[in-house]
């Protein structure tokens, strides 16, 4: 453990909700639930608002409705919330070479790799400039834990939130994680935490003063010794800048179960080759490939194949997947499919006789992978952008909260559709609440737009963190830090 709490971890606030309130003046300090809309959505992320009315991630989106059925429901706009995270990605990278991000919005900093901090006081000081340019960047908040140890270090920035910061001194350790539960640690899910709960040991300190061999009797050597030592404070794992990735997969859940065989097989198609653009992306290849299935009764089955060679075709990993497919029995209904990659490289295997194949795909149009509007989802549509203009009008989707443009009106985004007309709400992030307008979902003045920045006239932070832009400077230290005791 170290000495000096020099680990920071960020995690901004309610990113995907906070992200649409920020973009959407008239939803701010509203309720925002982000998430799949249909029948078996699950909700992405939810502002403060609608958490103090008993929603939270992972719930079902129906129950949700429930609680909140005066919140607005939107579907996700990944492209936004990529760029948000790549400016608040990029701001880490000026403060170390050492930062692993976790997820969009979420990351750990190696402050002392960095130079820029060597104790509790130039932590202090870093942590509270990064919130406040994070702020002046992208309009959002964001709450920052500092400690010794990446284990702590995520502890705080939890007990900080919303948008606050807490420093846990050199040797407060032990006495911050007694009293928690002992699901705060690592490592403990609901299964293990359950296991210890029969064991009589349900806060951290049980753990502690258990011991090291009770803790191996009960969960076995490694993770006994592991969860023994984080209890006491310890974890020495390493900030690691960049994480190698195993597989590259995608998977899409269905409102209504597929029973169609025709469907299914295009569904995989589909999914196939937006796995190969994500491999494409990351720069890999692979050489398994990896169908999985969810049927009707829940019961999820998992097939394989390996190639001769690592392969970035997308035919390649259809035609494979399609051959997975064949050995499933699909005729009580599907309702998820993935498509993955594992095995992954770095160079290709050229395959002539698959781009043969791909040539011949493209030349047939074949209609099986032909994008079907009534199945398809949020993130599907994030990753293809816009549509355009040039579709005929009356093809067009309208998902919730997503961007419009209006030849007359101006930008704005969809409130509601359906019944053949889409209601827009006209505002920019940078106005006040905008007027309501309805138009015919064939409107020829209407179409999809790019979101736009959360920030008009973002300040100048390239000389950051050697000193702070003048706009920023007599900002003085954030609201929300604290210490541990």
């Amino acid at each position: 453990m170290r000495a000096a709490p020099t680990i920071l971890h960020l995690d901004m606030d309610a990113f995907y909700a906070s992200a649409e309130q920020a973009a959407k003046p008239s939803l701010r300090g509203k309720p925002v639930v982000v998430g799949g809309l249909g029948m078996r959505g699950v909700v992405a992320t939810a502002s403060y608002e609608a958490r103090r009315l008993g929603v939270h991630s992972a719930m079902p989106m129906a129950q949700a409705r429930r609680l909140a059925p005066n919140a607005a429901y939107l579907v996700p706009r990944f492209a936004l919330y990529r760029t948000v995270s790549d400016q608040v990605m990029e701001l880490l990278g000026r403060l170390s070479p050492l930062v692993e991000p976790l997820s969009l919005d979420e990351a750990f900093v190696d402050l002392e790799a960095g130079g820029v901090a060597d104790d509790a006081a130039s932590a202090r000081a870093i942590g509270g400039q990064l919130r406040t340019v994070i702020r002046a960047v992208t309009g959002l908040s964001g709450s920052v834990g500092l400690a010794g140890s990446k284990m702590l270090a995520k502890i705080a920035s939890e007990e900080a939130k919303p948008d606050g910061l807490l420093l846990i001194e050199p040797g407060t350790e032990r006495e911050l994680l007694a009293p928690m539960p002992v699901r705060t640690l690592p490592g403990v899910g609901p299964a293990t935490g359950d296991h210890l709960r029969r064991a009589g040991m349900t806060l951290v300190s049980h753990l502690a003063e258990a011991g090291e061999a009770e803790l191996v009797r009960l969960l076995g050597k490694a993770h006994g010794v592991a969860l023994h030592r984080m209890a006491r404070g310890y974890d020495d794992r390493p900030v690691v800048a960049e994480r190698d990735a195993k597989s590259v997969s995608v998977e899409d859940t269905f409102d209504v179960d597929l029973h169609d065989r025709v469907r299914v097989r295009s569904e995989v198609e589909r999914l196939a080759d937006r796995c190969v653009r994500r491999l494409r992306d990351a720069g890999r290849s692979g050489r398994t490939v990896v169908l999985k299935v969810r049927r009707y009764d829940f019961s999820t089955l998992t097939r394989s194949e390996t190639l001769r060679g690592p392969t970035d075709d997308p035919a390649v990993v259809r035609e494979a997947a399609a051959r997975l497919l064949e050995a499933v029995d699909t005729t009580g209904g599907v309702r998820l499919l993935g498509v993955g990659v594992t095995g992954l490289a770095d160079f290709t295997q050229e395959d002539l006789f698959a781009q043969a194949a791909e040539a011949e795909h493209a030349a047939e149009g074949s209609a099986a992978a032909a994008p079907d509007e009534h199945g398809d989802t949020a993130e599907r549509a994030a990753d293809r952008g816009p549509r355009e203009s040039g579709e005929p009008p009356s093809s067009r989707r309208w998902p919730a909260g997503h961007d419009v443009r209006h030849d007359v009106h101006g930008h704005g985004w969809v409130q509601g559709s359906g019944v053949g007309r889409v209601t827009v709400r006209f505002e920019e992030p940078w106005t006040g609440p905008g007027r309501v307008r309805t138009f015919r979902i064939d409107d020829p003045h209407l179409r999809p737009a790019e979101p736009l920045p959360l920030v008009r006239d973002p300040v100048d932070y390239s000389s950051w963190p050697a000193s702070l832009p003048k706009s920023l400077s007599g900002a003085g230290p954030a609201e929300g830090e604290e210490s541990s005791p």
